[in-house]
């Protein structure tokens, strides 16, 4: 069936963007959410082999959803990519040391993000 990856993005837009670009480059099964508070009713109904989250989002934003996440033995494991136009030094750095295993600055390459998703999910 593939891989099965949850998208946490307020922007349908974006949403769109990443799942027409990794379509192009495996059998993903998507999962779409517009915030942090949503995602958190759906990991428990699902299992998910990568996560992806945007930072800025309504209620729950990306850095307290990754900070849960790799808090939880549930989902500590599963690769989860931080997407944001927050790019600073000290952002990623924040980003990372919460536990995301990647983080990709908006604009991305399509390749780049093709590439870093293939590295995880082989």
């Amino acid at each position: 069936m593939g891989f099965k990856v949850l998208i946490v993005e307020d922007s349908p837009t974006i949403r769109s963007l990443i799942i027409t670009t990794l379509e192009d480059v495996g059998d993903f099964k998507f999962v779409e959410t517009g915030s942090g508070f949503e995602a958190l009713k759906i990991l428990p109904r699902e299992r998910f082999d990568l996560i992806m989250t945007d930072i800025n989002m309504p209620d729950i934003n990306g850095l307290e959803l990754v900070s849960f996440l790799k808090k939880s033995d549930l989902y500590k494991d599963i690769p989860l990519f931080i997407i944001s136009t927050e790019g600073s030094k000290q952002d990623v750095a924040k980003g990372l040391a919460l536990g995301a295993n990647e983080y990709i600055i908006k604009p991305f390459k399509l390749e780049d993000l093709q590439r870093t998703v293939l590295k995880y999910l082989h």
